[in-house]
C-alpha cells in the first residue's frame, strides 16, 4: 500500500505556476480557451502576413457589399409581405390609391413611403446588389489576367465562380419579388424561356410557378430562394473560400525578396485588420451616399403587374442583361419534330447561355492540362506576360458587352435615332466577329508591350537629354533602369509549350500519338510557341550591352 501510495503521490500533476486571472474578465477567457483552443487559434492566424496592392481590395469591396445585402436583407424582411394576394391601396402614395394589387407589391409601396428609412434601406440593398456582382466580375477578372487561378487555387477559382453565378441568380429573384409591372415582365420573360425547354420545360414551369403564370405561387417560392436558400449556399462557399486563402496564402507581385515560398507584406493584427475596417465603412458610405442621391427601381412610377400590360423600356439589371441579349440576336427560328415545335429563337441562346458562364469555370484546368504544369504558383503574372491568356479574356468581355447592347437594343435605337433592325444586325454581327478582332489586337498589344519591357531592360529609360559626340552625332542619353525595375521587368517565366514525344522510341517502334496529345501539342503552340511571346533579356545580353558599346 505504501508503494503504490507512494507512487501515486510522485505521478501527481504539480501545481501551476501561472498567476491567477486578474479578473473575472481574464477568467471567463481562460475558460473559454480551455474549451475551445481560441488562443491556439488567434496566436497561429493574426499574424498572418497579407500582401499590399490596391487591386487585392476588389475581394474585399465583394465581402462588404454581401454583409450590407445581408444585413438591409434582414431589415426589409421585417416589412415584407411575399404573398399574392389581392388588396385594394390605401396608402400615403396617392396615384395608386384604390388600385388592385398584390400584397408583395403593396408592402413594398409601404416600405418605400410608410416605414422610417425604408426607402433608403431598400436603394442600398438593391445597389450593394449591383456593386456585389461587379466587384465579383471585375475581382475573378483581376484574378483570371494575373494567373492567381493556378496551383493550388484551382478549386478556390471554381468557388469565385458559384459566388458569381449564385449572386446574379439571387439578384434577378430578388428585383422579382416587389411584383411590379417591370419584375412582372422579366419574370414573364423567364417563364418563356423554360417552357422553349423541349420535354422538361412545363414540368419545370410548373415546379417554379405552381400553376399557370402569373399564379399565386411565384412571390413565395422566389421569397424562399431569394432570402434562405441562395445566401445559405453562399454563405458557406464564402466561408470555404476564405478559409482556402488563409490556408494557400494570398498570391503576390514580382519584387525584389519576394518568392513562391514567402510572402511579403504587413500582418492582419493590427494593421490589416484597421485598414480593411476602414474601408468597410467607407464602402458602406458610398454606397449609402449613392443610394441617397440616385434612384433605383422606383417600384411606384410603373405600377403593379397585370398579365395584359408589359412595360415598353423594360430592362433586367446589368449582370442579366446578356441573356435577355442571347435571345433577342437569335433569329426567330422554329421547327416541328414529331408532331412537336421546337422554339430555337429561345432554346439555342439558353443552351448558349450557360457555355457564356461556364467558360471561365474551366479555364483553370484547360490552361493546366495544356502547360502539363504540376507546380504551385504563388507570384502573380502581368497580363503582358501572358498574351493569349490576356486575349481570351479581352475577347470574353468584348462578348459579354455585345450581348449588353443587343438585350437593350430597343433602347439603343430609340435614344440614338436608329432602327433597331439596323442595330440588331450589327450585334448578330458582331457576336461572331467583335471576339475575334478583340482577340487580335489584345494579343499584338502584349507582345508590344513585352518588346518595349526588354528594350527597356537593355537600353534603359529615355533621359530627355540629347548629347552631342565627337564626330557630331547627337543622341539622346539612356539612364540604367533600378535593381527593383530590371527585378519586375525580368522575373516572369516564359513556359516551353508541350512537344509530341518522338515518333519512334528507343527500340525503334513506332508510336502513335493520340488525338488528345497531338491537341494538347497544338494549343500549347498557340498559347507559348514563337509567335506568342517574345524571349526575355538574358543577363549575358545586358551585361554586354550595358559594360561595351552600343549603351548611351
Amino acid at each position: 500500500m505504501s508503494s503504490a501510495s507512494s507512487t501515486k503521490s510522485g505521478a501527481a500533476k504539480p501545481a501551476s505556476t501561472r498567476a491567477k486571472p486578474a479578473n473575472k474578465w481574464e477568467a471567463a477567457a481562460d475558460w473559454t480557451d480551455g474549451r475551445l483552443g481560441i488562443y491556439s487559434l488567434a496566436k497561429a492566424n493574426l499574424r498572418k502576413i497579407f500582401p499590399d496592392h490596391w487591386s487585392f481590395m476588389l475581394g474585399e469591396i465583394c465581402l462588404y457589399t454581401f454583409v450590407i445585402i445581408i444585413l438591409t436583407g434582414v431589415y426589409l424582411t421585417l416589412f415584407f409581405k411575399p404573398s399574392m394576394g389581392e388588396v385594394i391601396y390605401n396608402g400615403s402614395y396617392v396615384p395608386l390609391k384604390g388600385l388592385p394589387m398584390s400584397e408583395a407589391y403593396a408592402s413594398t409601396v409601404d416600405i418605400s413611403f410608410e416605414v422610417r428609412g425604408g426607402l433608403l434601406v431598400r436603394q442600398i440593398h438593391h445597389w450593394a446588389a449591383l456593386v456585389f456582382v461587379a466587384a465579383m466580375l471585375v475581382h475573378m477578372m483581376r484574378v483570371f489576367f494575373t494567373g492567381a487561378f493556378r496551383k493550388p487555387r484551382e478549386v478556390n477559382w471554381v468557388f469565385g465562380f458559384l459566388l458569381l453565378v449564385l449572386g446574379m441568380f439571387d439578384g434577378f429573384f430578388g428585383y422579382s419579388l416587389p411584383d411590379d409591372l417591370l419584375s412582372g415582365t422579366g419574370i414573364r420573360f423567364m417563364e418563356g424561356a423554360i417552357l422553349a425547354v423541349p420535354l422538361v420545360g412545363t414540368y419545370i414551369q410548373m415546379f417554379l410557378f405552381g400553376g399557370e403564370f402569373p399564379g399565386t405561387e411565384i412571390v413565395p417560392r422566389f421569397f424562399t430562394i431569394h432570402v434562405l436558400l441562395i445566401p445559405g449556399i453562399m454563405l458557406g462557399l464564402l466561408v470555404a473560400h476564405l478559409i482556402l486563402v488563409f490556408y494557400h496564402k494570398h498570391t503576390q507581385w514580382a519584387g525584389p525578396g519576394k518568392t513562391e515560398k514567402n510572402v511579403v507584406g504587413m500582418p492582419l493584427m493590427p494593421v490589416y485588420m484597421a485598414k480593411a475596417g476602414g474601408f468597410f465603412f467607407l464602402v458602406f458610405g458610398v454606397i449609402a451616399a449613392i443610394s441617397a442621391i440616385a434612384t433605383i427601381n422606383p417600384v411606384w412610377s410603373v405600377g403593379p403587374y397585370r398579365a395584359d400590360q408589359v412595360s415598353t423600356d423594360a430592362q433586367p439589371d446589368w449582370y442579366m442583361g446578356f441573356s435577355e441579349g442571347l435571345i433577342r440576336l437569335m433569329p426567330g427560328w422554329e421547327i416541328g419534330l414529331w408532331g412537336h415545335t421546337l422554339n430555337l429563337g429561345v432554346l439555342v441562346p439558353l443552351a448558349i447561355f450557360p457555355l457564356v458562364l461556364v467558360s471561365i469555370a474551366v479555364y483553370p484546368f484547360i490552361e493546366g492540362w495544356i502547360t502539363g504544369d504540376k507546380r504551385e504558383h504563388h507570384i502573380l503574372d502581368r497580363p503582358r506576360n501572358a498574351p493569349v491568356r490576356t486575349a481570351l479574356g479581352a475577347a470574353w468581355i468584348s462578348l459579354y458587352l455585345i450581348l449588353l447592347v443587343a438585350g437593350g437594343n430597343d433602347l439603343f435605337a430609340t435614344h440614338l435615332h436608329l432602327s433597331i433592325n439596323s442595330v440588331t444586325y450589327f450585334v448578330r454581327v458582331g457576336f461572331f466577329v467583335i471576339p475575334v478582332v478583340v482577340f487580335i489586337v489584345t494579343k499584338r498589344w502584349c507582345l508590344g508591350l513585352q518588346r518595349r519591357d526588354k528594350e527597356k531592360v537593355l537600353h534603359g529609360r529615355e533621359t530627355g537629354v540629347i548629347k552631342r559626340l565627337p564626330h557630331g552625332e547627337f543622341i539622346e542619353v539612356h539612364a540604367q533602369l533600378p535593381q527593383q525595375d530590371l527585378h519586375k521587368l525580368t522575373a516572369h517565366e516564359q513556359v516551353q509549350p508541350y512537344e509530341l514525344p518522338a515518333e519512334t522510341d528507343e527500340n525503334g517502334v513506332a508510336r502513335k500519338a493520340g488525338v488528345l496529345s497531338r491537341t494538347r501539342a497544338k494549343l500549347a503552340r498557340g498559347f507559348y510557341g514563337e509567335g506568342s511571346q517574345i524571349p526575355k533579356p538574358t543577363a549575358e545580353e545586358h551585361h554586354e550591352i550595358t559594360s561595351g558599346h552600343g549603351h548611351h
